[in-house]
């Protein structure tokens, strides 16, 4: 029994993974128009994207993800009252990374395109 309800978590999961796949992406093209903090970048996510299932730990995993491989760069800002916001924005390497993702999503839009015209014949 554990391990049946281990193998549906694990696919469930790995199903989430491939939709998360593109939100680093998503990251780096709001960062491109102008630095955000995390809840800004989800409300925009909400806004935006007309199929959005992020749910804010991916937003901040990804943003961490993206922190360490040094395509974003974050910083606080502490001149409003209230709590400290942590500030990210785009560096070079994440305007190579974006292009990288941009290619990645156009192959697969090209094999959903495939998809979507050869379900028409049927």
């Amino acid at each position: 029994m554990w391990q049946l309800l281990k193998q549906k978590s694990k696919r469930v999961t790995m199903s989430m993974n491939r939709y998360f796949r593109h939100t680093p992406a998503f990251i780096l093209l709001y960062l491109a128009q102008k630095p955000a903090y995390g809840a800004l970048l989800f409300k925009r996510f909400e806004e935006d994207i007309p199929f959005n299932l992020i749910d804010t730990p991916a937003l901040y995993r990804a943003l961490n993800n993206l922190e360490k491989i040094g395509a974003i760069e974050a910083y606080w800002d502490t001149s409003e009252s209230g709590p400290a916001k942590k500030w990210y924005k785009i560096t070079q390497k994440g305007i190579e990374k974006m292009a990288e993702l941009r290619q990645d999503i156009e192959r697969r839009k090209q094999d959903l395109d495939f998809f979507l015209e050869t379900y028409k014949k049927l």
